[in-house]
């Protein structure tokens, strides 16, 4: 430990810690650019300037480690010109487009300019102009502004594993250049608009559709993958506008998937805003009542045996716990949640979790992927996976398709009965595992899909027994996890997934609950009752649909894949409530 003295106030940290981060555990406010806590210090900025004592000039104090006995003062006439200079010079070129910039009121610049830099400018050189780069339909470039923190540049290459940008050029011809003019490929790309300190790259979805302070800010969870990644939801009047990440350094730190970003646009297409029923092949609209009527005298007429339901990815614990215990009241047994076709193992918690929770990922130093694509299935589970190489030197092995997943692994092969020779020893990665001190194993819900799931979960077992890896579940699916918790499964002798959709088939089934189930089948002569918020292949096919709210609408709880609970909050009200309180009917999206 060294010991050392901030503005008067002494404090003790660990050898090698920059001046900066030990500024910041005394709470002092330390203005910077360049720097980010997630990403390696580049220095480039000089933002950070501090005095320190026996130094004839301001030291950058992101890059300078502590030393015993250093004195240091954040606030002096030095550190104040010093910084004053900076924000002079960095100002020399930046357009006056603050009134025009979508970053206006939540800009880096903006505010460090107003706390720290000077009333006036002693340059009156003409500002360059920079060419605007694409880099994709996510992020909009306005290089003028930009002040080369390479932050970009870092997040590209350190956390989304993509080397697609860079700088070109040199002194005042430096530039940040997108590599062969093509967009960028990483499904992390939205996070470089929320590093950026200034407006040189910002959201090009959300591009003048608003300003920071006419937005409601609501706090959420994403539901778009099993990850749970905490997010927040822009809303004004009743449309959302964006959505931002929050901060959870057990899920998914400050980050999200582009996913989570931008497929808030679907929200407001398709939307289903009343019930319907079908009359004479035709969807109609209808009252509750008279939907309601429909549904209850199909059911009086019909055998609790020839009931099934059905719950879909999206749906929330309290739905699906709501309609298990409609169906137990009705005597129905046959019910699943499992609409991906996986058959997921329930009859103990620890076999469809994420048993070795995603932050703990990172300490991981031998790793086996099966029958799984993390970079598209859990992109911020993948991120983790990503960071266990570059800072703890793991080695990951790949059993299914070979895929680009940003990090180097050892490609086994794409048959799982490679499971059995390493489960036995005579592979080379066996002797990975047995040397291993925190191995660990990750599943897809491929490995569910077919005959030989019964193989891999007996030969994952016998690793487990083995070499003492902990197995994991990795799901694609929001509700899964929260499906298999309250019980939303066949009842004893009751039919699973596959065996229902065979069942309305051979008519066996003949009334059929999907709860924002949409899947591509045609239910043959089944009643389908759909209760969702989207009209898509369910409600299409559905003889009695029930419009329902999305996760931005309402207070729902979902549990992510490592078994945590967590809450959504209503930012906005649902089509159906929002026609009674503006007195009139919505645009009706659902197609005829």
């Amino acid at each position: 430990m060294v010991k050392l003295v901030i503005d008067d106030q002494e404090i003790e940290v660990e050898a090698g810690t920059s001046i900066l981060k030990a500024c910041e555990a005394l709470k002092k406010e330390i203005p910077v650019f360049c720097y980010h806590p997630k990403l390696k210090v580049a220095g480039n900025c000089r933002m950070c300037l501090v005095e320190v004592d026996k130094s004839s000039k301001p030291i950058a104090s992101c890059v300078t480690p502590v030393a015993e006995g250093m004195v240091v003062h954040t606030k002096t006439p030095m550190v104040d010109d010093a910084r004053k200079g900076v924000l002079e010079l960095l100002l020399i070129n930046h357009p006056l487009d603050c009134p025009i910039c979508d970053q206006g009121g939540e800009c880096d610049l903006q505010d460090l300019t107003l706390n720290y830099g000077s009333g006036n400018s002693r340059y009156k050189f003409y500002k360059r102009a920079v060419s605007n780069k694409y880099m994709g339909p996510f992020i909009k470039t306005v290089m003028n502004r930009c002040i080369h923190c390479t932050r970009c540049v870092r997040f590209a290459t350190e956390i989304a594993g993509v080397q697609e940008i860079g700088t070109h050029g040199r002194g005042e011809h430096t530039e940040i250049i997108s590599y062969l003019d093509k967009a960028v490929s990483s499904e992390l790309s939205g996070n470089m608009i929320d590093i950026c300190p200034v407006g040189a790259l910002t959201n090009k979805p959300y591009a003048f559709h608003g300003r920071p302070w006419e937005l409601q800010h609501t706090d959420s969870i994403d539901v778009l993958d099993a990850v749970g990644s905490n997010i927040r939801i822009d809303v004004r009047d009743s449309e959302v506008l964006r959505i931002l990440p929050r901060i959870n350094e057990d899920i998914n730190e400050e980050w999200i998937s582009d996913k989570t970003r931008f497929a808030y646009d679907g929200l407001s297409c398709q939307r289903l805003d009343k019930p319907y029923i079908r009359k004479n092949g035709k969807l109609i609209a209808c009252s509750w009542d008279e939907a309601f009527d429909a549904i209850s005298k199909k059911i009086a007429k019909t055998n609790p045996s020839e009931i099934a339901a059905l719950a879909g990815d999206l749906v929330d614990q309290e739905s699906q716990l709501a309609l298990r215990m409609l169906l137990d009241a009705m005597g129905v047994k046959n019910r699943d949640c499992r609409t991906d076709g996986a058959m997921i193992p329930y009859d103990h918690r620890s076999n469809y979790l994420f048993n070795s929770t995603i932050k703990n990922i990172e300490n991981a130093d031998v790793i086996l992927l099966i029958g799984c694509n993390p970079r598209h299935e859990a992109t911020m589970v993948n991120a983790r996976l990503r960071k266990a190489v570059t800072q703890n030197n793991c080695t990951i092995g790949l059993i299914g398709e070979q895929v680009d997943l940003t990090y180097p692994y050892q490609f086994l092969n794409d048959d799982p009965s490679v499971l059995g020779e390493i489960a036995k020893g005579s592979h080379p990665f066996s002797k990975l595992l047995k040397s291993a001190k925190n191995p660990v194993l990750i599943l897809g819900t491929s490995c569910f899909l077919n005959a030989s799931s019964t193989s891999i979960l007996y030969q994952t077992n016998e690793l487990h027994k083995k070499f003492g890896a902990q197995v994991n579940v990795l799901h694609t699916a929001a509700g899964r996890v929260g499906g298999l918790d309250v019980g939303f499964v066949p009842v004893s002798d009751g039919k699973d997934f596959h065996q229902i959709l065979e069942s309305t088939i051979t008519s066996d089934i003949k009334i059929l609950y999907l709860l924002n189930v949409d899947i591509d089948t045609d239910f043959a002569d089944a009643f389908v009752i759909y209760q969702g918020h989207h009209g898509d292949k369910g409600a299409h096919r559905a003889d009695v649909i029930l419009p329902g709210a999305a996760y931005t609408e309402k207070v729902a709880t979902y549990v992510n894949m490592e078994g945590k609970s967590q809450q959504t909050n209503q930012a906005l009200l649902p089509p159906v409530e929002m026609q009674k309180k503006i007195g009139k009917s919505s645009e009706p999206y659902l197609k005829r």
